[in-house]
């Protein structure tokens, strides 16, 4: 049986936690995610569990966040003037917006804290410094 190798296209399903168990995404009920491994299309850790694999293989993977979103970075959070913003935008903690740079690009941030003066926005990863466990089934590989 052929084993999952760089280059190929292939189909998995997984269903991601975290180390308390909490789930952060999942294929079931969708279909599988197809992507070409060492391509880049997914995370390291990702990538590298799926290597080797079978068709019909079935494990659990653990990826250590250097391997995943990376460390939360201190620079990508950002405290901005209230006044800054404007004043219908919504700004609730946990809350989710999205910033445009000067080159048109749109990255999504977290609203980490508000107050009277100032918010504090966060353009981590929302799973930046988390390390994750991944449990995989290979269904497909051309």
């Amino acid at each position: 049986m052929s084993q999952a190798k760089a280059g190929d296209k292939v189909l998995v399903h997984y269903k991601g936690t975290l180390p308390d168990g909490q789930l952060f995404d999942s294929s079931e009920g969708r279909e599988p995610l197809s992507f070409t491994l060492g391509s880049g299309q997914v995370i390291k850790g990702f990538d590298d569990g799926v290597t080797g694999m079978a068709i019909g293989d079935r494990k659990t993977i653990n990826i250590p966040n250097a391997e995943a979103y990376g460390p939360v970075n201190d620079e990508m959070i950002i405290q901005f003037d209230r006044a800054q913003i404007p004043a219908d935008i919504p700004l609730e903690v946990g809350g989710t917006l999205n910033m445009h740079q000067d080159g048109g690009q749109v990255i999504p941030v977290v609203v980490r804290e508000v107050t009277d003066a100032y918010v504090v926005l966060d353009a981590n990863h929302p799973l930046a410094g988390q390390d994750l466990i991944f449990e995989l089934e290979l269904v497909g590989i051309s």
